[in-house]
């Protein structure tokens, strides 16, 4: 599962706004603002999911999952503790 948090971190990471992640997932704009929205996990259409997931995979971001070691090599950002991260 990706959070909401993930997502706009991931697209900030490309430097992507929602239309360019829209296009390369082959969903609307309002479908990426929707899943932004989402509290915690996201929400949605698991195809629909499932083809951002794809289209940030495909240029170049890994998501990382609670407690997960990170398989790949390169820069990136992740929570030490999100419950008390939050602001």
């Amino acid at each position: 599962m990706i959070t909401a948090a993930q997502l706009r971190a991931a697209r900030a990471l490309l430097g992507m706004d929602q239309k360019k992640l829209a296009q390369l997932a082959g969903v609307s704009v309002p479908t990426i603002q929707r899943m932004e929205a989402s509290q915690g996990n996201v929400r949605g259409v698991v195809e629909s999911l499932t083809r951002v997931i794809d289209a940030l995979d495909g240029a170049g971001v890994e998501l990382i999952a609670d407690n997960s070691p990170s398989a790949g090599q390169g820069r990136g950002v992740r929570l030490k503790d999100p419950e008390k991260s939050r602001i």
